[in-house]
């Protein structure tokens, strides 16, 4: 590695580091964000709106809930096109790694029938939840399809984006509950609390702008949209 002569790192070194940390937290916080959905799944005491969607979805075709997160947020992202919205690595990546994760932390974690046990399954899920969108949003790298279907339909119809994504949210649940998805006091308590654990998380795991992030699809529509519900 090549130094200035005052010994510290180059600035192709630091931006080495500064990128290597925000892959590392774009990876990890999909990764955790995948196994805290497949916790609230295990709790059976209600589910984050897209996932009551998909699981729902899941109880009628016999696919598992994360390859049909993987089937939803594809189907999102084509959504993009019209509104004319650009995805980032963060937003291809969202697509795969949430859906994988999920599946595989549900291989790993049993069913739970006592509610001393899914209670704290309940809890664990939502602020594991809180922590992985901190990390995946602060890394900037796009914001996730969902999401990026909300700050494009703000932009297309002049609504604020608490308006679309209450509208779309409410929709998916409708749905999600129609098609057998488990809506209970686990959605309620998840939307009431994510705002807040998301606002802390994105906060505490911010990183740094540097000159070689720029070229990089912003994560701030999906921030908004997080926050703002």
């Amino acid at each position: 590695m090549f130094r200035a002569k005052s010994g510290r790192p180059t600035t192709g070194s630091r931006g080495g580091r500064h990128l290597t940390r925000r892959l590392c937290q774009l990876y990890v916080g999909l990764a955790l964000y995948g196994a805290s959905s497949a916790l609230l799944v295990r709790s059976g005491l209600g589910l984050e709106p897209w996932n009551v969607l998909h699981q729902g979805i899941a109880e009628r075709t016999g696919m598992s809930i994360g390859v049909v997160s993987i089937f939803v947020g594809a189907a999102v992202l084509l959504l993009w096109i019209p509104l004319r919205q650009r995805p980032g690595l963060g937003t291809v990546s969202n697509v795969f790694v949430v859906g994988l994760a999920m599946d595989g932390t549900l291989a790993l974690v049993p069913d739970a029938h006592a509610l001393g046990i899914r209670i704290p399954l309940l809890v664990a899920g939502i602020v594991l939840n809180g922590v992985a969108t901190g990390l995946y949003i602060a890394a900037r790298f796009g914001p996730g399809p969902r999401d990026g279907l909300m700050t494009g339909l703000h932009e297309r119809t002049g609504r604020s984006i608490r308006l679309m994504r209450t509208l779309v949210e409410v929709a998916v649940v409708v749905t999600g509950f129609a098609l057998g998805g488990t809506l209970g006091v686990g959605t309620v308590v998840y939307a009431l609390a994510i705002g807040p654990l998301a606002q802390f998380f994105l906060r505490f795991f911010a990183v740094p702008t540097s000159p070689e992030s720029r070229v990089v699809a912003s994560g701030e529509p999906s921030e908004q949209a997080i926050l703002q519900r």
